[in-house]
């Protein structure tokens, strides 16, 4: 005989399929495999009471700070834990409950029924001279080249821009953004390259998002989170996904000391307001890719509080894209050139591919893959 510890399986279905266990059982067993930990925050105090009551009736908990049960405070923030199958019945308790309780068991339901993705690695290809990290910038004529060794290495997507977003820079005319880009896109269009890899363009420009849609491109990469609703019309006339990424400010001023009340609270806010905006336009969630925006408007306890919590934005049911490829935070935390940080992007993105990440935008493709598929093994 012998007995031993080992870690939570990744899938739980898998695990259970392979241990033997009856079809009927799996379903059962692996919801109770599955402890999770909902933080609700600003709950009014007769709604924490009444939620402990009913999480503690069906086997779950909810942890609450003191001076709740005499109501000395209107609101609360609260920790619910429970398994998926406790809170699955907890959601359906509190949908007959007041006190914005029935808010509680919506967004209850859309965490406990999250979609699965298959993971895909985006490459960076920038035409523009002053993107920061160098090694993501090429000339017209040397990105085919660049292009053919990214799908070679195993890119699914590539992402091309031809104006810089870093911290501080200064956004181009439309004019110049096109010029930069052109040849390569009408290049795309004439070899039909886009018939082994799909490209994404990085603008917030509808001409030249337009212009990279009728050359075969089939996404939209949208730091202003789909501000503009010509944007999200252009994605549903040509049946493109688009990419909505948070960001506070501009990338002149989005680092000029970012506050939040809340940043998960505010980014989750944003990506539903988004969502219904694209949603009125025409354009369906499943052509939604969601973005928290690393780097973009947050400081390091900012973008270290979306990393670990990356898994929340899976209830809206999108994909989800991480883009944290040899950004500063990196730095912050461990100090190093922008040539030295691919050892900090890949620790950031495994994790964030642990926590519900599906696509990963980065300027090392082939680095990726093989981390990727190691990381794949084990788990």
């Amino acid at each position: 005989m012998r007995i031993y510890e080992i870690s939570k399986p990744n899938n739980t279905k898998d695990f259970l399929k392979k241990l033997g266990v009856a079809d009927g059982g799996i379903s059962i067993i692996s919801k109770k495999m599955e402890l999770l930990y909902i933080k609700i925050e600003n709950l009014k105090t007769p709604a924490v009471n009444i939620l402990k009551q009913d999480a503690l009736s069906i086997g779950a908990e909810l942890a609450v700070p003191s001076g709740v049960i005499l109501c000395e405070k209107e609101f609360y923030d609260c920790l619910l834990i429970g398994t998926k199958r406790e809170l699955e019945h907890l959601s359906k308790k509190e949908k007959a409950q007041p006190f914005g309780l029935k808010s509680v068991a919506k967004v209850l339901e859309e965490l406990l029924h999250k979609k699965s993705f298959p993971i895909k690695i985006m490459g960076v290809l920038n035409l523009n001279n002053d993107s920061f990290f160098s090694g993501s910038r090429f000339s017209q004529e040397d990105a085919i080249q660049q292009i053919n060794i990214m799908v070679e290495d195993g890119a699914e997507i590539i992402d091309i821009g031809a104006q810089s977003s870093r911290p501080g820079s200064i956004s181009v005319t439309e004019d110049e953004e096109l010029k930069r880009v052109v040849n390569l896109l009408d290049t795309i269009r004439d070899k039909e390259l886009y018939k082994k890899v799909i490209f994404s363009i990085d603008s917030y420009s509808p001409m030249v998002i337009e212009y990279a849609l009728k050359c075969g491109f089939s996404l939209i990469n949208d730091i202003t989170g789909a501000n503009n609703s010509a944007i999200i019309e252009l994605a549903t006339k040509y049946n493109a996904k688009l990419c909505i990424m948070h960001m506070q400010g501009l990338p002149k001023n989005m680092q000029d000391n970012p506050t939040y009340n809340s940043v998960i609270e505010d980014v989750d806010n944003f990506f539903r307001e988004q969502i219904e905006k694209c949603e009125t336009l025409g354009l369906s969630r499943d052509n939604i890719i969601l973005d928290v925006g690393i780097g973009f408007g947050k400081s390091l306890e900012h973008n270290l509080e979306l990393l670990k919590n990356h898994s929340h934005f899976m209830h809206f049911g999108c994909q989800l894209l991480i883009g944290a490829s040899r950004k500063s935070l990196i730095d912050a935390i461990v100090p190093t050139s922008v040539e030295n940080r691919l050892a900090g992007t890949l620790a950031i993105h495994l994790k964030a591919i642990e926590r519900g990440a599906t696509i990963v935008r980065c300027h090392d493709v082939i680095e990726h893959i093989q981390a990727i598929k190691v990381w794949e093994k084990l788990i």
